[in-house]
């Protein structure tokens, strides 16, 4: 799967990850209207409205993105509801041939941690039936458990052919109370960050491998850093734009080539309708929005990348 990732992000000349983050506040008020009037208020009623609001958005930018990263909380914060319209999320971008990376964050150790890489990259046994669930083509993975977490992916995706990306360093504020700490003079991210290249260099898809790393924009200087760490890895970079990351920040993550690095942006996109320099496209239109927005992204990036050239 990191082969059609990189084909894919190649062909649309577009490094970029549209996260599918929905709150029901970001949904217009005509897709909430009509879902309500169909299913009520209800979590179902939430949950229609969030799918029609998702479906608007791909039906816009899929031919313009490798990829979509659909984070998994803003959906299970309506139950089994919003996981069906997590399901129809996942499943509709599959047919229009978008690489789907689970934002799900999962980690835990032996057969739960088995369980969880089965959900969402593998295959469930029933009877004499095998079934995929989420069916995801990568997922997130937290590696605090070290390998006793991180093995049954490794042997979900090497089955499946499928990926993880491991957070490395976060690009939340306080993500240094934990991953900045010094451990014989070095901070616990680099030593996380050798662990991935490791378990990379045994997992390889190509150039690339199919462990990747998770690694925010907001710390630019670290970037650089884990680009050398990692050279296999691709780095999935959350922080683009509204947590404040910005293009220029971002070259250092990719590798010579231009591969290496894809960049997530999420409210940015598809609540674009919702910002001052896209509010004439107005609520009817937001999807329409979102297109421009991540056209306008794609342009920044590789205004970036070729200046650093």
């Amino acid at each position: 799967m990191i082969q059609k990732l990189v084909e894919k992000i190649k062909k649309t000349k577009a490094p970029i990850v549209v996260g599918l983050d929905p709150m029901l506040s970001y949904v217009p008020e005509q897709l909430k209207q009509k879902s309500f009037a169909e299913f009520g208020e209800t979590l179902a009623g939430a949950a229609d409205a969030i799918w029609q609001f998702n479906k608007g958005i791909i039906d816009c930018v899929y031919d313009l993105i490798p990829a979509v990263k659909p984070q998994i909380a803003m959906y299970e914060q309506f139950g089994i509801e919003g996981l069906k319209a997590f399901q129809k999320t996942v499943d509709y971008c599959h047919e229009k041939d978008l690489v789907v990376i689970g934002d799900v964050k999962r980690g835990d150790i032996g057969s739960t941690s088995a369980a969880y890489a089965d959900a969402h990259l593998g295959k469930i046994s029933v009877g004499a039936n095998r079934f995929s669930a989420f069916n995801e083509d990568f997922a997130t993975v937290n590696p605090y458990f070290g390998i006793d977490g991180i093995q049954p992916f490794l042997d979900v995706c090497k089955e499946e052919k499928k990926g993880i990306f491991i957070l490395v360093k976060t690009s939340n504020p306080s993500s240094g109370e934990f991953q900045d700490r010094l451990i014989d003079g070095r901070p616990l991210y680099e030593y996380v960050g050798e662990k991935v290249a490791e378990w990379g260099e045994q997992h390889m898809g190509g150039d690339y491998s199919y462990i990747g790393a998770v690694v925010g924009a907001t710390y630019p200087k670290v970037g650089r850093i884990m680009r050398k760490v990692m050279p296999k890895a691709y780095i999935l970079v959350p922080g683009y734009g509204a947590q404040g990351g910005k293009a220029e920040d971002l070259v250092h993550y990719f590798n010579k080539d231009g591969l290496g690095a894809i960049v997530n942006s999420s409210r940015g996109i598809i609540a674009a309708y919702k910002q001052e320099q896209y509010a004439h496209f107005t609520q009817e239109n937001y999807a329409d929005a979102s297109r421009q927005a991540v056209l306008a992204m794609i342009k920044d990036i590789d205004h970036a990348l070729q200046k650093a050239e």
